[in-house]
């Protein structure tokens, strides 16, 4: 493998590191990273260096003799080394005329192999929205030992569930991942957003706060989770909450009657969805609402409650309380 060497002779004292980065059941599986795609398979080649930075000019046959520089990454202190899914950076650590740290090389896949003439690096190598950084030091004299950065990581994957047991489709479900701890304004910083169903994503180890979103209206549950050094923890949150099916009818089983307006109102009189159809369908959280349906001027409402898990359809009749929409509406926002 014929790899550019770069020639870097400054050498800097601070190193800036930047993060690359209802009920709970968790559950830590058995055999934790047989769901980790991403080092499921080991292989045993180095990665290909594929990519240097353009304006470092190629001094390769002048100057000192590049070293080469083995980096392994673990995700705990006496693990074994991850063989894929890695990132590594390599930087110069002298700042550039913007102020960043220029970046000299990158490689991905496992274990690495760089070629760097003797000086003072940054390696920094990122494992999903996990990562690591050290400062290595390329002496002139003598072989240079192999690197290893502890990542420190684990995994989660997320999932959920209505009621007691009532699965919901994956498609109605989307997670976001924040930091534990509020800043001062009360906002938490965000890590992961629209993480879907049953999708791995690798984490620093520590405490964080899931935030879970079934449907689009006000079925959101939170949770704090715990992320282990090595381990796949898997969380289902619970949620508290029901898919409804909206429906003006003559009768009660007649059929919906097309170009209804309709609004949903909490017990406390907030409008919390709006829509426009013959049977829109929604999730609600569990709790007492009043169904609003508006047609050909007239107004229609229901009273009705929202049971954990029991999907079910809310038919408003004709005959429930019609009224000219211009008095209808006036009570309605009352």
């Amino acid at each position: 493998m014929r790899i550019k060497t770069v020639h870097v002779r400054a050498v800097v004292t601070a190193l800036v590191l930047v993060a690359t980065g209802g009920g709970l059941h968790a559950q830590e599986l058995a055999d934790p990273f047989k769901s980790f795609p991403a080092i499921s398979t080991p292989q045993k080649k180095m990665p290909k260096l594929n990519s240097f930075n353009p304006q470092i000019p190629d001094t390769a046959t002048q100057g000192p003799t590049a070293k080469d520089i083995q980096l392994e990454a673990h995700l705990t202190e006496k693990g074994k080394p991850v063989e894929q899914g890695l990132t590594w950076r390599v930087f110069s650590p002298i700042p550039g005329s913007d102020g960043k740290l220029p970046l000299l090389a990158t490689s991905e896949g496992g274990s690495a192999a760089f070629q760097l003439i003797p000086g003072e690096y940054f390696v920094n190598v990122a494992f999903g929205r996990a990562g690591a950084t050290r400062k290595i030091r390329v002496a002139e004299a003598g072989p240079v030992e192999k690197q290893v950065l502890v990542l420190d990581a684990g995994g989660v994957m997320l999932n959920a569930i209505s009621g007691s047991d009532m699965r919901i489709p994956p498609g109605e479900l989307s997670f976001s991942i924040f930091s534990a701890d509020a800043k001062e304004d009360g906002e938490r910083a965000l890590v992961v957003a629209d993480v879907k169903p049953n999708t791995v994503i690798r984490l620093n180890t520590g405490t964080y706060h899931v935030v879970s979103n079934y449907g689009s209206v006000n079925a959101v549950i939170r949770a704090d989770i715990q992320v282990e050094a090595g381990k796949l923890t898997e969380a289902t949150i619970q949620h508290r909450a029901a898919k409804l099916t909206l429906k003006l009818v003559s009768e009660p089983g007649g059929e919906a009657i097309a170009d209804t307006a309709w609004s949903i109102l909490t017990s406390s009189g907030d409008v919390v969805s709006e829509s426009v159809g013959a049977f829109p369908t929604l999730v609600l959280a569990e709790g007492g609402y009043t169904a609003i349906a508006r047609n050909k001027e007239k107004i229609y409402q229901r009273d009705f409650t929202v049971k954990a898990g029991v999907n079910t359809d809310v038919e408003v009749l004709l005959n429930d309380k019609g009224a000219p929409a211009a008095s209808g509406a006036a009570d309605a926002q009352d």
